[in-house]
């Protein structure tokens, strides 16, 4: 019963992605950047243009007990230091797929939920390639760092390559508010009009954004829990208050 279900669902989508592909019911966007970056600090990363600073990401650190030797990280360990003299780089990313909404709100019209999270699910799966798409033209194309790379879509998948993007709301970086940073950077809602609500989802929905990091030692990683002593630190760093800092972070606050 439940392979069944499995396969008339697999082709309802398969039908109603030939339907949007044939009549271009959805639009993709992008936009993404590539910039002069270095640490400042410990935890701070400063983007500038020229020797000119044009934001700072804010990056928490773990906080975990591990076995001696192997570091607590953050995601600025991925970018050289600016004491270090060496000039480092870092990119940013949105991407979104415009269009779902209407689709799914003309299906809900007719009583149809079903076809209307259907599409919804598709748009929200588009996202998702695309931005995988776009990581890999940055990789061997645009930025260029890993030219020369073949992978099958079995490594591709397993995320064999160098370097990642890591999104705001990931396990890594949690705190929403520094989609803040990535739209000022790139001018996301001027250029391809995706916007960010007070809660900072996005919008449209079926949308991606995040970082470009080009070092072959970085890697996806959790938090974990943080204490207050690290959430005092991080709300001076970003200008905000303490109960601010507290709310974004409320799920990695250690008890």
């Amino acid at each position: 019963m439940v392979g069944e279900q499995a396969t008339h669902l697999y082709e309802d989508a398969q039908k109603m992605i030939e339907k949007i592909i044939s009549r271009k019911l959805l639009q993709p966007k992008a936009i993404f950047g590539l910039f002069e970056a270095n640490t400042v600090g410990e935890d701070d990363i400063r983007v500038s243009k020229n020797g000119t600073e044009l934001v700072t990401f804010r990056t928490l650190r773990q906080q975990l007990k591990k076995k001696e030797g192997t570091p607590n990280l953050a995601l600025a360990d991925f970018v050289a230091p600016e004491a270090s003299g060496v000039q480092d780089y870092m990119g940013a990313f949105c991407v979104a797929i415009f269009g779902a909404e209407e689709i799914a709100n003309k299906y809900k019209e007719e009583h149809d939920d079903y076809h209307a999270i259907l599409v919804q699910a598709i748009a929200d799966r588009f996202a998702e390639a695309f931005a995988e798409y776009l990581h890999h033209q940055v990789r061997v194309k645009h930025w260029g760092y890993a030219a020369s790379e073949d992978l099958s879509n079995e490594e591709l998948i397993k995320e064999a390559y160098k370097g990642i993007r890591p999104a705001p709301g990931y396990p890594a970086c949690p705190d929403h508010l520094e989609k803040d940073s990535i739209w000022e950077l790139l001018g996301v809602e001027e250029h391809i009009g995706v916007k960010l609500t007070e809660s900072r989802a996005m919008w449209p929905a079926s949308a991606v954004s995040g970082y470009y990091f080009a070092n072959p030692e970085s890697k996806y990683f959790g938090l974990g829990k943080i204490t207050s002593e690290q959430v005092k630190d991080y709300a001076e760093r970003k200008g905000i208050s303490e109960e601010m800092a507290e709310k974004w972070l409320q799920p990695n606050l250690a008890e």
